[in-house]
């Protein structure tokens, strides 16, 4: 515990992270510098332990910042450099991410550990990490994004507890606000046809890795599971009902037009 921050991060001070280097970096690969920003959550029942996890040289993984519950903020790995935080991934035909991003871990044990809400104090902290990155980045509002919308078919983080509404509203991240669940028409596994082609090629436009085929296979449902989890919050199901697809019109149709 000694090596961690041990002080809250007043939100009226300059933003400042402490210092906790991790190994686990490399050089950037076939970009000028990150255009991606990607939120994760830590996803161990100890912070402590993810933190060491994130620094130890044989787990090979790291991210370049950690936020903790009571909004401290540590810094793994440069932002200029590549860290290991995204693992097999896609979004908008890029598959090296980690090259492309700068990673910050939420400290939560995640789904496996009962999936608690992120205090507002770290909220609070997350939302000024993000902005002064992006004072610094050009990020464009629709590459803010989740590790799960990146790998939907094995990642689930942050979750559909994360508040990225509060992030908007201080400029950070695209979003809009969902259309209500309702009883009507629905798109599910194993179904066919040019509605699930126009879908499926929707999701694809805005950034997610799914086949155009016009079926609804179970790549298909990850990528709408990691719509929703992002976008649709209220019910997370894989199902593409009249909401999920309202949503994500609105969210195509607000989408900045330099895009």
């Amino acid at each position: 515990m000694s090596d961690l921050p041990d002080a809250p991060f007043p939100p009226d001070s300059p933003l400042v992270a402490q210092i906790l280097p991790s190994p686990n970096h490399g050089e950037r690969l076939g970009v000028a510098g990150p255009d991606m920003l990607l939120l994760h959550y830590t996803g161990m029942e100890s912070t402590p332990e993810a933190v060491a996890w994130l620094r130890a040289p044989e787990r090979q993984v790291s991210a370049h910042y950690v936020v903790f519950e009571d909004g401290r903020i540590a810094q793994l790995v440069p932002e200029a450099r590549r860290a290991w935080h995204a693992g097999a991934s896609f979004w908008a035909g890029a598959t090296d991410i980690n090259s492309h991003s700068i990673g910050i871990e939420i400290a939560n044990p995640g789904h496996d550990f009962g999936y608690p809400p992120f205090p507002a104090i770290q909220i609070e902290a997350v939302t000024a990490l993000a902005r002064d990155i992006l004072s610094r980045h050009p990020i464009p509002p629709d590459r803010v994004l989740a590790h799960s919308d990146v790998a939907p078919a094995r990642k689930n983080d942050p979750g559909e507890k994360f508040p990225w509404e509060v992030l908007h509203r201080f400029g950070v991240g695209h979003f809009v606000a969902e259309v209500p669940p309702s009883d009507g028409r629905f798109f599910m596994r194993g179904e066919h046809g040019q509605p699930i082609e126009a879908l499926q090629a929707m999701l694809a436009l805005y950034g997610y890795g799914v086949p155009v085929s016009g079926t609804y296979c179970g790549q298909t449902e990850a990528a709408v599971r990691a719509f929703q989890r992002h976008f649709r919050r209220s019910r997370v199901d894989g199902i593409a009902d009249v909401s999920t697809l309202a949503t994500l019109y609105a969210l195509s149709a607000a989408r900045p037009a330099d895009a």
